[in-house]
């Protein structure tokens, strides 16, 4: 949600890799091919396979997927007019954010009512026909499940907010004035940075780390967590197949309020993810219902330190699935900064290689990760991490797909990403519609920060980027809506939308088809070890996956330049690529690599 986007997360300026203007070079490979010792085989080979972990995620933003009424907001109807289409895709799990009653201080995240639908959206009957569509077509469904906190509208908050004797005073976190100010805690989204708001009514303050509309509920009250498990029941009875959890590391708050320890060094974020009592709750979670039904759960690892993923999937804790990392969205950052901005140089692929490798380490034995590099919260990805110049668009978006849909962990693909969607650049602060962009506009005002600065800046970074409509086709509003739609479209639909790429079989879109058949053909690329070769090249991620006697090289040219690259001492290429995004590749001991090209190809 917001934390993804307003702490870790990275955004890049314009520009590419520092390193792309360099002329084509033979990279020679400085890290030793493994010998012929096979690495050990970890507790992940050894395991029962699992639904979840072969999955392939698409996410769907419903506000801007498909508009099925004209009023310019997408809507659930909507995607049931598209789900022959989202099963073309060879994707099996769909992640929907949030449809529930809401009134959409924050798109959604800020929830009413848990057990209805948006009015925007649709009505129930249309979500049971949407669940029912989906599971005919062999897809599974994951909800957001967003409950660290709730909208000041919803009914709990009103009863708490009524007067401090109301039963519901509780659900919430209350500081009373007679006790002073609270210790700072920092709000993501007030335009003071102050997580405690002023009830004058009832003289005391309220909890909000997000906005002003999004008081925190108080998970160590037992009745708040019992209604929450209620309402996750009433869903999985439903039939949904899975929550992806929401800034779950911050449910858990010391309620003295304290002064934040030195060791934390202004990390919000990082002391919200380390409050007493979470793992007791995620554990009491999967007792009383995670583990009673076959499902997928997945944390918005907000604030989580590497050392500290086990602590949420490792199987024998018995709390969540899987968890997905922000460090790898930090990458390029500028350090210091209120706001997300890009380095000028671009980003580091050495850093990236690092971060990515790192991560694979720590599930290579037990638990499971996720693989991801856009979402709602994130720039388009081939902005991002990639050149979205119309000549290298295709081929730089194509090889970031290659590269989740061959990592170990299950990735996550945003929708639109399939079409090689990019950022649309506003350049006004007034074009933008997301309450992180706004509120940050008028704090850095206030304070006679560089506002000129800060909207460059959120060219690349700003959250709308990856939030304008999908581009269906070359019509009007690209076929989004009959309407005006909530979110300006991007000018380049007429050329980048999905019917133009349904015809053309060398499409980004049919591409990512062919990735999605290979992933599914190839189980080494699920459940295969990994390991790093030439960890010190600064132009080429090249990596191995390994199971049993099937071994597989992935070649990766992150850069708009021509690229040479040897072959690691004892390797041999075994046959024709399983995926390749030009139409040709002569295997050879030093690889000739096109820009952005990528490549995955047996190993004898």
């Amino acid at each position: 949600m917001n934390y993804l986007s307003t702490v870790l997360a990275a955004a890049s300026l314009a520009g590419l890799l520092a390193a792309c203007s360099q002329p084509a070079t033979t990279e020679t490979a400085t890290m030793a091919a493994p010998n012929a010792a096979a690495a050990p085989v970890t507790a992940a080979l050894a395991q029962k396979p699992i639904w979840w972990k072969e999955a392939v995620v698409y996410q769907i933003y419903p506000r801007s997927y498909k508009d099925s009424n004209g009023d310019g907001v997408g809507d659930l109807r909507g995607i049931i007019s598209k789900l022959d289409y989202i099963k073309s895709l060879g994707v099996n799990v769909i992640w929907l954010n949030p449809i529930y009653g809401s009134p959409n201080d924050d798109n959604g995240y800020d929830i009413s009512d848990y057990r209805a639908i948006m009015k925007d959206f649709g009505t129930m009957a249309d979500f049971d026909e949407l669940l029912k569509g989906m599971h005919q077509r062999g897809l599974k469904v994951v909800l957001d499940l967003v409950v660290n906190h709730s909208s000041d509208e919803h009914e709990w908050f009103k009863q708490s907010k009524s007067g401090r004797d109301n039963p519901y005073r509780d659900y919430y976190h209350w500081w009373p004035a007679e006790r002073g100010v609270p210790n700072k805690r920092q709000s993501f989204f007030d335009v003071k940075g102050d997580a405690w708001a002023y009830d004058a009514a009832t003289k005391a303050y309220y909890l909000h780390y997000f906005s002003r509309k999004q008081p925190d509920l108080n998970w160590e009250n037992p009745k708040v967590r019992q209604e929450i498990y209620s309402m996750m029941r009433f869903w999985f009875d439903k039939g949904i197949d899975g929550f992806r959890m929401d800034v779950i590391p911050f449910i858990a708050k010391d309620t003295t309020f304290p002064v934040i320890p030195a060791k934390y060094h202004g990390d919000f974020g990082r002391y919200y993810a380390n409050g007493p009592h979470l793992h007791d709750y995620l554990q009491e979670m999967h007792r009383e219902v995670l583990g009673k039904y076959d499902v997928l759960s997945v944390a918005e690892g907000a604030g989580v330190t590497s050392d500290q993923a086990l602590e949420f999937v490792d199987p024998a804790r018995k709390e969540l699935n899987m968890l997905y990392h922000f460090e790898g969205m930090g990458v390029g950052n500028v350090p210091g900064l209120k706001y997300r901005m890009r380095k000028p140089e671009g980003y580091s692929l050495l850093e990236f290689k690092q971060v990515y490798s790192k991560w694979d380490k720590i599930f290579a034995e037990k638990g499971w990760g996720t693989i991801y590099l856009g979402n709602h919260d994130q720039p388009r990805m081939v902005t991002r991490w990639g050149d979205d110049r119309p000549e290298f668009r295709p081929a730089s978006s194509k090889l970031l797909t290659t590269f989740l849909l061959t990592m170990r962990g299950t990735p996550y693909y945003y929708g639109g990403d399939e079409l090689g969607m990019t950022n649309i650049k506003f350049n006004k602060i007034t074009d933008y519609k997301d309450i992180e962009v706004r509120n940050m506009y008028a704090q850095l005002k206030a304070e006679g920060g560089d506002l000129a600065q800060f909207v460059e800046a959120q060219k690349i970074s700003g959250r709308d980027n990856g939030r304008t409509p999908f581009q269906w086709d070359a019509s009007a509003n690209a076929g989004f809506t009959t309407g005006t739609p909530w979110l300006q479209l991007n000018p380049n639909y007429a050329q980048v939308n999905a019917a133009a790429e349904e015809k053309d079989p060398n499409s980004i879109l049919q591409y990512f088809r062919q990735a999605t058949a290979m992933r599914r053909q190839h189980k080494v690329l699920v459940y295969g070890q990994y390991q790093l070769l030439d960890a010190a090249n600064p132009h080429i991620y090249a990596y191995t996956r390994t199971q049993g006697a099937e071994k597989v090289l992935v070649v990766l040219n992150f850069s708009s330049e021509k690229r040479d690259w040897a072959l690691p001492t004892g390797l041999t290429l075994g046959g024709k690529p399983w995926l390749n995004n030009y139409p040709t590749f002569t295997p050879a001991a030093t690889l000739a690599l096109l820009p952005w090209q990528a490549v995955v190809v047996p190993l004898k």
